[in-house]
């Protein structure tokens, strides 16, 4: 169930009137939720079934992080775009169902409720770890999964002690995230946040950046996230994942070292590494034909 009291949430008669690629956009029920999903591409047929591709993106993101790439995906494959649980327009779940696992599941049963078997995943920083999370567990058997910047490890040492009772402290209530959406009403401050990741945003994507955290539901859903995500586990499971993991690294992202890949790769028993020079952690943002093409080289292996 929707914890409506605890913050308010995004409204899509208000707030999604002008949302990227809005025709694309309807409303699924499942797993308890009402999901906010985005569906593109051509039509299946008796003779033609086309390739499918299922995009998720990360922490503190929405399905808006897609609003290039889907399109031009559109052009060869069905996509599907989805928000996560508690982001953009997705209703939140108890905050303890934010966790790697439940979100998994949660995102498999919504792709049986709309029947939709991915031939590929691309997941952004968290999620290719929930997209990782869904093989391991046999929810899904794409052909390969394209990581952009995936965060896979835990923070580790002393920061991974403090960080998470931090985060699940903030997330307890709804003061800590109406403060941070009353100071994300200072533009500087979402300007600060993008820089941090090493990205640089086209005046749209800082827009939309800025609808979201403002948006205290949304920020809450984000403090959950990190505070019940544990990574440990999904860790010591990467050597079963022996399907093709194809593994874009951006130079400049800020947010997960490019070495957190090389230290992935050494775990994995199919692991293809791509660098991507001048991007930061939103690459696929900044430059989403090349995201596209990776896409399609992926495809075609």
């Amino acid at each position: 169930m929707e914890h409506a009291k605890l913050s308010q949430r995004l409204n899509w008669e208000t707030d999604g009137h002008d949302w990227p690629n809005r025709s694309h956009s309807h409303f699924i029920t499942a797993a308890g939720l009402s999901w906010h999903v985005q569906q593109f591409g051509l039509t299946a047929t008796t003779e033609f079934k086309p390739q499918k591709i299922l995009l998720l993106h990360g922490t503190g993101s929405s399905s808006h992080s897609w609003r290039d790439v889907a399109p031009l995906l559109a052009l060869r494959y069905q996509v599907l775009v989805i928000d996560l649980p508690g982001h953009g327009f997705t209703s939140m779940p108890f905050a303890e169902e934010q966790s790697l696992s439940e979100m998994a599941r949660k995102v498999s049963e919504l792709l049986r409720v709309m029947s939709f078997t991915p031939t590929m995943v691309m997941g952004h920083s968290a999620g290719a770890a929930v997209a990782a999370r869904m093989i391991l567990d046999g929810a899904i058997t794409p052909a390969a999964l394209v990581s952009i910047n995936g965060a896979f490890l835990g923070f580790g040492g002393l920061a991974g002690h403090v960080f998470s009772p931090i985060a699940r402290l903030l997330a307890a209530g709804s003061f800590a995230s109406r403060l941070f959406a009353w100071q994300a009403s200072d533009s500087s401050i979402v300007e600060k946040l993008v820089r941090s990741t090493g990205s640089v945003l086209d005046p749209l994507g800082m827009k939309l950046y800025s609808q979201l955290v403002r948006n205290p539901g949304h920020v809450s859903a984000a403090l959950a996230m990190m505070a019940h995500w544990d990574l440990d586990a999904l860790e010591r499971e990467l050597p079963k994942l022996s399907l093709p993991v194809w593994l874009a690294v951006a130079e400049n992202d800020l947010t997960v070292s490019p070495s957190q890949a090389t230290q992935v790769a050494r775990l994995l028993p199919d692991a293809r590494r791509v660098m991507w020079p001048m991007l930061g952690h939103l690459a696929h943002e900044e430059s989403p034909a090349q995201c596209v093409k990776l896409v399609d080289d992926v495809m075609r292996s």
